[in-house]
């Protein structure tokens, strides 16, 4: 759900010789990877819910796993592409332009969680996350990396060391640092969830210091690995439709 495109504002390939231009295939590879991910771990969410697996599966361990690193890869890369699209140069026009789409999904999902799990719905889930963390990641593109490392590594541990009673009341809970517990069935607030954007400022930062955004640039990609990367070109559009089509699917099974 993040830019994959190196373009006239973007970075300049180490060595000189121009800006890369161009879509990356490698980075809708890896964002068609995080879809794969997303949609498993729903689907057995659904089976869940309509009782063809047992009741908690997916509060086990190494399906809670699968939703962290899901959710983690998403906003990794919300932290690259936000330093390819801007990293030399805020292109404001297409930033608001993208930042609008996200956040309107974003209301889109609230309305239909209210409906459907009015006592669990998503107030902020992983597109009002992503939403959030590209205002504030702008703020960070130009930190060292080092420094960046150190903030998302802060950013995630903070939760986990401390939480504040100040936080408690609903408004704050965006922030994932309250006290009292939250239920919802998809919650990403700021802390723990910033700190993969900011490593993912950092990982872009970096790779470009090394040359290997051009070099991924000028991959001449088979036509399977295109074919494969085609959820991550739409990304948004996948993360909308998913869930009503694996719902009717589970809800069609269970009627043979």
């Amino acid at each position: 759900m993040s830019e994959a495109r190196i373009t006239g504002a973007g970075p300049v390939p180490a060595g000189g010789g121009g800006v890369a231009r161009g879509r990356i295939v490698a980075l809708d590879l890896a964002r068609a990877g995080a879809l794969v991910a997303m949609a498993v771990f729903h689907f057995v969410f659904d089976l869940e819910m309509f009782g063809v697996v047992a009741p908690g599966t997916t509060m086990l361990p190494g399906w809670r796993w699968l939703a962290y690193l899901t959710a983690g890869s998403f906003l990794f890369l919300v932290g690259v592409g936000l330093w390819l699209g801007h990293g030399r140069g805020i292109r404001w026009r297409g930033y608001w332009r993208r930042l609008g789409r996200v956040v309107a999904a974003a209301m889109v999902i609230t309305a239909a969680t209210w409906v459907a799990f009015p006592d669990a719905f998503v107030f902020f889930g992983i597109l009002h996350s992503i939403a959030l963390a590209s205002l504030l990641g702008l703020a960070f593109l130009r930190l060292p990396v080092v420094v960046l490392i150190a903030l998302g590594a802060a950013v995630i541990w903070l939760p986990q060391a401390a939480r504040f009673e100040v936080f408690d009341a609903p408004w704050f809970w965006w922030t994932g640092l309250q006290a009292v517990g939250v239920r919802s069935v998809d919650y990403v607030p700021v802390f723990p969830w910033f700190g993969p954007v900011l490593f993912g400022i950092a990982a872009a930062k970096a790779m470009e210091r090394a040359g290997l955004w051009a070099r991924l640039s000028a991959w001449e990609a088979g036509p399977l690995a295109r074919a494969l990367a085609v959820p991550g070109r739409h990304s948004l559009l996948v993360y909308l439709v998913h869930q009503p089509v694996l719902i009717s699917l589970v809800w069609l099974a269970t009627l043979v």
